[in-house]
């Protein structure tokens, strides 16, 4: 173990399955506490908010609730998040705030917000709330923001935004001043506002650093007059050009300018081999060459005169410290970094705020003291059970008491809410919940955090009532052991406008086009549904048994059952499964092809630059035409790519709905139970959504096969074979949907006669005692079954 590390003087863990970059971190006194002392503010890409106040000493494994003062829950992505003078008190007399305010990017809005602590008045502490001040809706999807006084004017900060198609956006508080599109632009790089010379500063395409005055963009022209920046100009204005470029000749992951006076002139550029430092004219000062991957970097002040020291993380695990091109200082990090600050809290100043991707936050200092442990102090205090369990007792009846009450009072008004919806004057609807207020007690502490529940939305959000179709081509006929119900009294929103006054019949007309058509016998127990399309009647499958189920229920029936008589509707279901590999299989085409076509592109390239060097002028040999041929044939190939990944995700999804409808059929055919059925769809549905990486029809057919060689086997030799055989093959895309299908059938079969869904894999069979050796670990039979025959 090193001993140069960052020693943990606080820590967190923010949340499970997010995602955070550079930008999802700032430093700054958010609050206005007037002390001096900085809060940690951190967003991420689903959209959580949180501050923290870091005190030393206070890790935990998740996050500390006494330095968590917020966490808030937004709808949409955070990109970026800046402290600065975003708000004016007095707008009438121009007068700004000298309150910092936080300001928050989304892909489609920026939102600036106000943080304020109530002192509080019981042992839970200060309360803080969140208020927005003003936000503004993009037109464009935002990359990330800058912000600074710009055009010289003091006493507040104005903002600006990059947009993802090269246009910068400038907002002067609550109002929108203009917008400028950078010249020659394909894609977005970083982007810092110069305070000494009133310019900003980004990294186009072309892989060099340019310099744009404010000035210069104010009088170039309106860029909502103008679609494309390099058309000739129409109207008045300057067309826009940089005051000065410098090459690089890398992308550049971050710029930095920092303030303080001994480096007043000092631009920092952190490139993917190479770090940069120049003046404010474009004219460099030093470049140091790295010989890892830089992930972030920070540029801080120096106890020397004229040098910059500044922290560097690189992609393992180190946070390195350089005093301009020599380096100080090397500390071992337990993650990769992607964002560095530095803040000062009461109990020491200069420390490392540094964030990973996962959402590790961490706050250090540089040392090389190892860590002691000494024994505490035991309390010899003997505990009063007695009390602790009556307090216990007390408190469990409370929240049981809350829990009941609030339950009954959000289902009844969702109940309403159904009953009153009509689909001709709502489209949406509220939902109120009220929580139980925190119970004062000396062993529980509330903990800041963001609630989540799911429930069920009434129907009339997405389809309408129809008049019913009489021919369709797929029809699904569910059985139940109870006379016929009117269909008019089970689906009471629908029964106002129904042509069938008898309750009959009743259709459903889906916002999405889609019609399903529900009959019900006159003379048995039989419900018909029909629908020209088989995705589309799992959500009127499913809400009709779930009517049932509450109908009956109500009506006091104890032995109510329904059922699918069968066949299942494999053929149909493998339509979906078809289509959905289909689309996939031309993604994969389209992804080649554009490999390929960005391979020649770039050759071309190369032998035209080859050209443009030679000093002997040489003939282009219609190498210009193969290049503007061969760009049309990338973009062409990319749009078809984007058409399609649109068609891919709704045939996902159409999948996901087919998939459904089977589950609950194959539920209602064999009497499933709720344990059962979660295996099954967990089995059937192993992914949210498909990625390049991984897709549906390889991980569905992993997980069946799974299944098929354990608790659906039929030998127990195959299953305890199964048991002992370790890893697998590669996941990866099929050749086709064979073998899946063989499979989905196999499943069903060996459902429908009789095979167990568990976890268990001895649950259908017994492992004779000769088999058992073989499954055992480290020990081997002298037969050997086919793992494989469960398929």
């Amino acid at each position: 173990m090193s001993l140069f590390k960052a020693r943990d003087w606080w820590s967190a863990g923010l949340g499970e399955g997010e995602e955070f970059d550079q930008g999802c971190l700032c430093v700054g006194d958010v609050d206005n506490s007037g002390t001096g002392h900085d809060k940690v503010v951190v967003g991420s890409y689903m959209g959580m908010l949180r501050i923290f106040s870091p005190h030393a000493n206070k890790s935990s494994e998740g996050v500390p609730v006494e330095a968590q003062l917020l966490e808030v829950q937004l709808h949409n992505a955070i990109i970026q998040v800046e402290v600065g003078k975003f708000v004016s008190i007095f707008r009438s007399l121009f007068r700004c705030s000298e309150l910092l305010h936080l300001a928050v990017l989304h892909p489609r809005k920026l939102s600036v917000y106000s943080v304020s602590g109530t002192a509080g008045n019981v042992e839970h502490g200060d309360q803080y709330q969140l208020k927005l001040v003003y936000e503004h809706n993009l037109q464009r999807t935002a990359c990330n923001m800058t912000y600074g006084t710009f055009g010289g004017v003091t006493g507040h900060h104005s903002l600006c935004i990059q947009s993802m198609d090269g246009m910068l956006m400038f907002f002067e508080q609550d109002s929108y001043s203009f917008g400028r599109f950078l010249p020659g632009f394909l894609l977005p790089g970083p982007l810092v506002y110069n305070p000494r010379t009133d310019s900003f500063l980004t990294v186009s395409s072309a892989r060099q650093l340019e310099s744009y005055k404010y000035e210069t963009l104010a009088v170039a022209t309106e860029a909502e007059s103008r679609q494309d920046p390099d058309l000739p100009l129409k109207t008045g204005g300057k067309r826009l050009t940089p005051d000065w470029t410098f090459v690089l000749g890398e992308q550049a992951l971050d710029l930095s300018l920092p303030s303080f006076s001994h480096s007043s002139s000092s631009i920092f550029v952190l490139g993917e081999r190479n770090l940069y430092c120049l003046r404010d004219n474009g004219q460099i000062r030093f470049m140091k060459k790295l010989e890892f991957n830089p992930s972030c970097f920070l540029p801080y002040t120096s106890v020397t005169d004229g040098t910059t020291n500044l922290l560097l993380g690189n992609h393992t695990n180190m946070m390195l410290v350089y005093q301009d091109v020599t380096l100080k200082w090397a500390a071992q990090l337990p993650f990769v970094p992607v964002a560095v600050r530095v803040g000062n809290f009461p109990e020491l100043k200069g420390v490392v705020i540094s964030l990973s991707s996962g959402g590790h936050l961490l706050c250090s200092y540089m040392g090389t003291d190892p860590s002691f442990f000494s024994t505490p102090k035991v309390d010899a205090r003997e505990a009063d059970y007695e009390q602790v369990d009556a307090e216990m007792k007390k408190l469990q009846k409370f929240i049981r008491e809350a829990t009941r009450t609030q339950g009954r009072r959000l289902l009844a008004r969702t109940d309403k809410w159904a009953q009153d919806l009509t689909a001709e004057s709502f489209k949406s609807f509220s939902v109120k919940a009220s929580f139980c207020p925190h119970v004062k007690c000396s062993s529980i502490f509330p903990e800041p955090a963001v609630l989540q529940s799911k429930f069920s939305l009434p129907l009339a959000l997405v389809c309408v009532q129809s008049s019913p179709a009489k021919t369709t081509k797929f029809k699904i006929t569910v059985d139940t052991n109870q006379p016929p119900v009117d269909l008019n009294s089970i689906f009471p929103e629908f029964s106002a406008k129904s042509e069938d006054k008898d309750g009959n019949s009743l259709a459903f007309q889906f916002l999405s086009g889609a019609k399903v058509t529900v009959l019900a016998s006159k003379t048995s127990q039989r419900y018909r549904i029909q629908s020209d399309s088989f995705e589309d009647m799992w959500l009127v499958v499913k809400e009709l048994v779930q009517r049932f189920d509450r109908n009956f229920s109500k009506l006091g029936v104890k032995d109510f059952k329904k059922s699918f008589s069968g066949p299942l509707p494999l053929q149909e279901y493998f339509l979906s499964v078809d289509h959905h590999f289909q689309l996939r299989v031309s993604a994969q085409q389209y992804q080649d092809l554009l490999s390929e076509r960005a391979v020649q592109f770039r050759a071309i390239q190369r032998r035209l630059l080859t050209r443009f060097k030679d000093k002997t002028p040489a003939p282009l040999q219609n190498l210009d035409t193969l290049l503007d041929a061969t760009y049309s044939q990338v973009m062409a190939l990319a749009e078809a790519a984007e058409e399609n990944r649109a068609l891919l995700e709704e045939a996902f999804v159409r999948l996901r709905s087919a998939t459904h409808l089977l589950v609950l059929l194959l539920s209602l055919w064999q009497g499933l139970t709720p344990d059962q059925t979660a295996i099954l769809e967990a089995t059937l549905l192993p992914l949210l959504q498909d990625t390049p990486q991984l897709g549906w029809e390889e991980s569905c057919d992993a997980a069946v096969s799974h299944l098929l060689r354990t608790c659906l086997s039929r030998s127990p030799k195959d299953q305890a074979t199964s048991l002992a055989q370790a890893g697998g093959p590669v996941l990866g895309l099929p050749k086709d949907t064979a073998r899946l299908k063989k499979h989905i059938t196999l499943l069903c079969d060996r459902i429908g006669k009789g095979g167990r869904l568990t976890l268990a894999s001895e649950a259908n069979v017994q492992v004779p005692i000769q088999v058992q050796n073989l499954a055992a670990p480290g020990k081997s039979g002298k037969g050997r079954g086919n793992g494989g025959r469960g398929e």
